[in-house]
């Protein structure tokens, strides 16, 4: 799947041809021309992978629409490049000190930011192969080799069961309502009795055991994997 890109440039000219060579490159894009505007991009699903983002913008500056990206469990980890006209070191020590990857000076090389861009997506998706072992508190999970520990105690799941926590840890911090789930999990997207997940989920937290404090409900609403270990 290609990587999605939120361009965030209040100079509609730029914005363009960020987004036509971005196209070009063969990412999926979107595009605002306010800081308000990218924030909610930021937020629609599916969450980009990176934003370019320019630091003076007509309503918020670019430092502090970082800083909200990276408090936020939602988008803290969207790669973030700024994209400016201020070459000031503080500027450049601003921009790393509340989360920036990386820092370009306006006027660029298109094609030097494409590499840039390339540069860092590649370094994730590395990244996230080599961490296949994730740690959550009690819980430990060893995505390729399906395999679940709490605390030291290995866990038995069925396949279904091991893609719901998958699921459901992925995207912590973030509520699933019933019908996501069937879609996503179970690859059903009928009508039907939305049970099945309610009961899945009650096996699940029991299998658990002590971890399963970290699935949470939201009575009427859905699940959600708790964004904090303790």
């Amino acid at each position: 799947m290609a990587a999605r890109i939120l361009v965030v440039e209040d100079e509609q000219d730029l914005n363009r041809n960020l987004v036509y060579n971005l196209e070009r490159e063969g990412y999926s894009v979107v595009a605002a021309l306010t800081g308000s505007a990218g924030l909610a991009l930021a937020h629609e699903e599916p969450i980009p992978d990176l934003v370019l983002l320019d630091l003076m913008l007509p309503d918020l500056s670019g430092t502090e629409i970082c800083r909200r990206l990276r408090e936020d469990p939602l988008t803290r980890e969207m790669l973030v490049v700024m994209v400016t006209a201020r070459d000031d070191e503080i500027d450049r020590v601003v921009g790393f000190e509340v989360g920036a990857d990386d820092y370009v000076v306006k006027p660029f090389s298109v094609r030097e930011l494409m590499l840039r861009v390339r540069a860092l997506l590649r370094r994730r998706t590395t990244d996230k192969a080599t961490v296949d072992r994730i740690r959550f508190g009690d819980l430990w999970v060893e995505r390729e080799a399906h395999r679940v520990w709490v605390n030291e105690d290995e866990i038995t799941l069925t396949a279904l069961e091991f893609k719901l926590l998958l699921t459901l840890l992925d995207r912590r911090g973030r509520v699933q309502d019933r019908t996501r789930l069937l879609d996503d999990v179970w690859g059903i997207t009928a009508d039907i009795n939305t049970r099945t997940v309610d009961t899945h989920v009650k096996r699940l937290r029991k299998k658990l055991r002590v971890a399963g404090r970290y699935i949470e409900t939201l009575r009427g609403v859905g699940y959600r994997f708790t964004d904090r270990e303790a």
